[in-house]
């Protein structure tokens, strides 16, 4: 699966989706509010989520490619609670972040939990997915400050990519039988899911060929695609078509049981 942002392009997204993020944050009615989207947290809760995963992240890319699991965050105190503190608090979190991937480069392996599938064990990678965590987590800080904004199209176009090769890819067999699932982005993208007992494999797809027809089929924008994998919003917010349950048993498959 080709990667659809260079490594500079990444490192500019997440600096511009944690910009993003902030702005949320610092337009919502408080800190204590629940977030819509993860109701079990609240703004404050969000905000900490990020952050630290950005600092543990930071210390995992400096620990190099020798590491056997994720570093703990070189500053482990507790972020502060008043929102401008916060806000800066997180602003550096981006920073180690983003100061971690640059000196290590794309290409310098770094320990991530996503060994058995298509993405590599490579600091790129790992930019790629925190670009992603942090575009989906700005939605979350938008939808509880009231004013959600759709993704960028690059980001979301990435985004259902990244995630088909990160969380739907293994080398674990798919327990029910073989089938093949399409995803269509209205903006003209496709991917390709096969999912047999020698595990699930994704592919981009530059047109559907003749004769060879998925058994299920999803469509919509690419934001609605990256959010409805998320489960953000319903699976029926997309265009379904073909086997319905194909899309059930993806949703309850859990490779690592």
């Amino acid at each position: 699966m080709h990667t659809t942002l260079d490594f500079p392009d990444l490192l500019q997204l997440i600096d511009e989706r944690s910009a993003a993020f902030r702005a949320a944050v610092g337009a919502a009615p408080g800190l204590d509010v629940r977030v819509p989207t993860c109701p079990e947290w609240t703004l404050f809760d969000l905000v900490r989520h990020l952050g630290d995963g950005r600092n543990a992240w930071a210390a995992t890319i400096a620990a190099g490619p020798g590491a056997t699991a994720k570093a703990a965050p070189r500053d482990a105190s507790a972020p502060p609670r008043e929102r401008e503190a916060l806000l800066a608090w997180s602003a550096a979190s981006t920073r180690e972040l983003l100061d971690a991937l640059r000196e290590a480069g794309p290409d310098r392996g770094c320990w991530a939990w996503w060994g058995t599938t298509q993405s590599p064990l490579t600091c790129g990678a790992v930019a790629r997915r925190q670009l992603h965590e942090v575009a989906v987590h700005t939605y979350d800080a938008q939808v509880t400050a009231g004013a959600p904004r759709p993704l960028p199209d690059e980001v979301a176009l990435d985004g259902a990519e990244e995630f088909l090769s990160t969380f739907s890819t293994t080398t674990v067999a798919w327990p029910h039988e073989p089938a093949v699932v399409d995803y269509h982005a209205a903006e003209g993208r496709s991917w390709r899911h096969r999912l047999a007992a020698d595990g699930a494999r994704a592919e981009r797809l530059p047109a559907p060929a003749a004769g060879d027809a998925p058994d299920a089929t999803a469509r919509g924008t690419a934001h609605d695609l990256v959010l409805a994998f998320y489960g953000r919003i319903p699976l029926d917010s997309l265009t379904l078509d073909g086997n319905r349950r194909l899309f059930d048993q993806l949703v309850e498959w859990d490779p690592e049981r």
